[in-house]
């Protein structure tokens, strides 16, 4: 492996504009590794925009190493790779079995592929010998990686396999195991022998590309290639040229982690820029909370509270509450609890704005809750639903939603639905075990 290359933390400028890894020791000490598709902004963000996280090491860091990556999917699996070598003292802190990922992959006549927190409690539920790669760090990037890979290296999803071939047949994105349950398929010998063989060879390939070993996959591609072409198989040399042509482009060019589209950016920028401006707010707004309510007469009562950072919704950050409160339904002693436990968290990032579906007394116990934790200026607003209208805290009357510029009521409409939404399945799960509990 290449060597990191190393500069004082004060060097910033230097790092690279590329995708890779990067690190940060303190002494010999290796504190924290991350990967990014863009090394020199991503490092920057931990200093200038640190998170509660960020704080609890950037103030130790004394130099930053990196290395660069042919691509994100080669930063992202050598990201998992040197986690599990050096076992980063904050890295390790923040994370246990269950919030790392990993690939299984089935050792079935015709493997089947999927991702799983548990590797041992999934080999006893499933009663397969299984291969696992990780642990990998970020799912929703290693989720896009299997999606690009699928492309080249079809594969098997499905726990069961179907009696007939399903869409991903169709798109060419599983060898379809399905086809030997057709009539046809039983006039056709060799083609159980043929889905089989590129099953099992293309859960191969998936899994050393998933350890960093594309070299070698590239290079039993290119030998596979001249064997056809030398035996004058040229439909076949030519589908293999293509597969190693479609990997060398996904693996030099696929974007896989990168926050969110430049698109995206700019609209979140000109979305920030007008909320400021109607909430009467000078500070830039990059962390926006909802909260709602979820009961019947006043039993099994849940809050839920979703994050939406930069306009973007941040699962990794929703959190649910249990009701503690007894007695008759009462939506704002409910929420006053709800936000009363969540500032009770000073280890959770604070919002700039937060949304809560009422009306003016849901907004004035919201802030009167607020006041009680000292040095927190967090502007609230509250959607009516019944009229669709927002109040805003120092405004007299609410403001039709219809009233306000579309991206803005787009954005508040999908916050408050949100928040409804997972508040909604919290109280449904704990209806469901409460019955299971009685019946």
């Amino acid at each position: 492996m290449t060597r990191f290359r190393y500069f004082n933390k004060n060097k910033i400028s230097l790092l690279p504009r590329k995708p890779g890894v990067y690190l940060f020791k303190k002494g010999r000490e290796t504190l924290y590794i991350g990967k990014a598709g863009n090394i020199r902004e991503r490092v920057r963000n931990h200093f200038q925009q640190p998170s509660f996280r960020d704080n609890l090491f950037i103030s130790k860091v004394e130099k930053i190493g990196y290395l660069k990556t042919g691509s994100e999917i080669e930063a992202l699996v050598l990201e998992a790779n040197l986690i599990k070598k050096y076992q980063p003292k904050f890295n390790v802190l923040w994370r246990d079995d269950k919030n790392y990922f990993f690939v299984g992959i089935t050792k079935e006549e015709f493997p089947r592929v999927f991702i799983t927190h548990q590797p041992k409690l999934s080999t006893i539920n499933y009663k397969l010998k299984t291969d696992y790669v990780g642990p990998f760090v970020d799912g929703k990037a290693l989720k896009q990686t299997l999606k690009v890979l699928r492309k080249v290296f079809p594969y098997r999803t499905c726990k069961k396999i179907p009696k007939k071939p399903c869409l991903w047949y169709q798109l060419n994105r599983c060898p379809a195991p399905c086809l030997l349950n057709s009539r046809s398929a039983q006039q056709i010998p060799s083609l159980g022998a043929k889905i089989k063989k590129e099953s099992q060879r293309n859960a191969k390939n998936l899994i050393k590309i998933l350890q960093g070993k594309k070299s070698q996959v590239l290079k039993d591609l290119k030998k596979k290639m001249k064997l056809f072409s030398n035996s004058q198989e040229y439909e076949a040399a030519a589908k293999v040229r293509d597969k190693i042509e479609a990997l060398k482009s996904i693996l030099e060019h696929a974007k896989i982690f990168q926050g969110f589209l430049e698109k995206e950016i700019q609209n979140w920028q000109k979305a920030e820029k007008e909320l400021k401006k109607i909430l009467g707010i000078k500070r830039k707004i990059t962390r926006i909370e909802g909260y709602d309510i979820s009961n019947i007469q006043g039993k099994l009562a849940t809050g839920a509270m979703v994050v939406f950072e930069n306009g973007i919704p941040n699962k990794t950050e929703y959190r649910k509450f249990k009701i503690k409160i007894a007695g008759k339904p009462n939506d704002i002693l409910m929420l006053k609890e709800v936000l009363s436990r969540r500032f009770g968290h000073p280890e959770w990032n604070f919002p700039q704005l937060i949304l809560i579906d009422g009306g003016r007394a849901q907004l004035n116990a919201v802030k009167s809750t607020i006041e009680q934790f000292n040095n927190l200026t967090i502007k609230v607003i509250a959607l009516a639903k019944r009229k669709n209208e927002l109040y805003i805290e120092d405004r007299k009357k609410p403001i039709p939603l219809k009233d306000l510029p579309q991206q803005i009521s787009n954005l508040i409409l999908q916050i408050r639905d949100e928040a409804h939404r997972f508040a909604l399945t919290y109280h449904r799960k704990l209806r469901s075990i409460d019955f299971q509990l009685k019946s």
